[in-house]
């Protein structure tokens, strides 16, 4: 899948799954709400421009990624020849169906890599989003797996994902009800994977502000 100049390799049954549980919030999310100083935590329940057009782009993705695996086929392309329909090797492009959106690409990235905190702001708030986290302490969650390594019977520790949240809004850190159910849920993931990790964990570390870039 490729968004602008940014390419994903993706499974489309899985990511038509996910995306379903996004619709009926059978996934939890919380958002930062970047646009304003300070930044502050929302729910879904809490409407604003920029939540509207991430359920936009939301959508767009249910209207392409089907249950089945089939991918809409006007929007394919066969760079590497002929394909059917949904093929391993087809390539759908999403670049302009979602510039009818204003999700910006690191808010859509939080969501499609299942963050249960996501930065949200819209295309128009850009700079004052790069100003307000860079002003910001933030606690960095990183979830961390061991490899099983068979051929030297050891284990092999591994970064799965890691995510940032303004300290101040974030301040019991593993303690965060959000962030405990969101172990739980990885911990529900890992068990159907134990042949190749052998152990999951989160931990959690401050940063001090510095420059980001979004």
């Amino acid at each position: 899948m490729v968004i602008d100049e940014m390419i994903y390799l993706i499974n489309a049954r899985t990511l038509a799954d996910f995306v379903k549980s996004s619709l009926t919030m059978e996934t939890t999310m919380l958002f930062v709400d970047l646009e304003n100083d300070p930044p502050k935590l929302m729910t879904r329940a809490e409407k604003s421009h920029a939540t509207t057009q991430l359920l936009s782009a939301q959508n767009l993705f249910s209207s392409v990624f089907h249950a089945d695996g089939i991918i809409s086929d006007h929007l394919l392309r066969h760079d590497s020849g002929p394909h059917s329909v949904g093929d391993a090797e087809s390539l759908v492009d999403l670049s302009c169906c979602l510039k009818e959106c204003d999700v910006t690409i690191p808010t859509l990235n939080g969501w499609l890599l299942g963050y249960p905190v996501i930065y949200l702001f819209g295309k128009d708030y850009i700079e004052r989003a790069v100003c307000n986290l860079s002003t910001k302490s933030l606690h960095i969650y990183q979830f961390i797996v061991d490899r099983v390594d068979k051929s030297s019977k050891g284990h092999q520790k591994e970064e799965l994902m890691s995510f940032t949240v303004p300290y101040d809004l974030s301040m019991e850190g593993s303690s965060e009800a959000w962030a405990k159910s969101f172990l739980a849920e990885m911990q529900v993931k890992w068990d159907k994977c134990k042949h190749i990790w052998g152990s999951l964990h989160m931990e959690v570390n401050a940063c001090y502000p510095q420059a980001i870039a979004l």
